[in-house]
């Protein structure tokens, strides 16, 4: 396998991700080094991309492909990895039994495309990690993963809880004499309590409002998830949801353009 090959998309060399609706950058949360921090988006801390002109405080916001295939943090040198629908730094770990197993599995394969701008996630086992006694299922393979940021709103203020409340009090009268029942939406909670079934390819109704969220909060940080993108799942929505999706992959370099010299 070819050097290009294992890099899945990715430049060689280093690199920072930027995600083009929010234009923040992939950062490791508090420039830690432990095990199972997440990584996060937040505002661009340095805009140079010299290597030369750096701060190197940045560098917890500075990715690359190992020569495993690996896509690792260069602050701490440790791999990316998924724990349930967050990217984390994960140290090497042990081989253990039965394997794989929730502590110790492959790493999964992050790659990117220039043509969509999408990060897709692929795994080589189960990313439920179901024990040895459970029946396995294949439905994970048939399902897509992809990298995505999650809008934050700014707070409601009183004004708008107000208007919230006086809708919802003329609507369920009007809703009550007509004879009509108001349909509830399915919640984390109806879900995992048994009360409602999904089908495998199926999501819950807050997953998909969340393509429609406003991202106006003044806070800082934003998160950063893998979505499980099921076959009959329908497709998103919006520009803006599209750019939550896509990603800029900007190559460090070792010298300024003004200083290269001319072909």
């Amino acid at each position: 396998m070819t050097a290009s090959a294992q890099l899945y998309g990715f430049p060689p060399g280093y690199f920072v991700i930027r995600n083009t609706a929010n234009g923040r950058l992939w950062d490791v949360g508090g420039d830690e080094v432990e095990d199972g921090i997440e990584i996060v988006l937040w505002p661009e801390k340095e805009k140079s991309l010299v290597e030369t002109l750096r701060n190197p405080d940045a560098n917890n916001q500075v990715f690359f492909i190992d020569t495993s295939g690996a896509l690792c943090s260069r602050s701490s040198g440790h791999a990316i990895d998924v724990e349930g629908d967050r990217l984390v730094l994960r140290h090497r770990r042990p081989i253990s039994q039965p394997y794989p197993n929730e502590y110790s599995h492959p790493l999964p394969r992050f790659s990117y495309s220039r043509e969509t701008q999408n990060i897709n996630v692929s795994f080589q086992c189960d990313p439920a990690y179901p024990p040895p006694a459970v029946q396995t299922s294949s439905t994970w393979m048939r399902k897509s993963y992809i990298l995505s940021s999650i809008p934050t709103p700014k707070p409601k203020s009183l004004l708008d809880n107000a208007s919230s409340f006086l809708t919802s009090a003329v609507t369920t009268p009007i809703s009550f004499f007509s004879g009509g029942t108001q349909q509830r939406k399915a919640t984390p909670e109806d879900v995992f309590s048994g009360d409602i079934d999904l089908t495998e390819d199926e999501t819950l109704e807050q997953d998909r409002g969340v393509e429609g969220e406003a991202d106006d909060s003044s806070e800082l940080l934003r998160k950063l998830r893998v979505l499980t993108i099921g076959q009959r799942d329908a497709p998103i929505e919006g520009e803006y949801a599209r750019k939550r999706r896509q990603w800029q992959i900007l190559p460090l370099r070792t010298m300024s353009a003004s200083h290269r010299r001319p072909s």
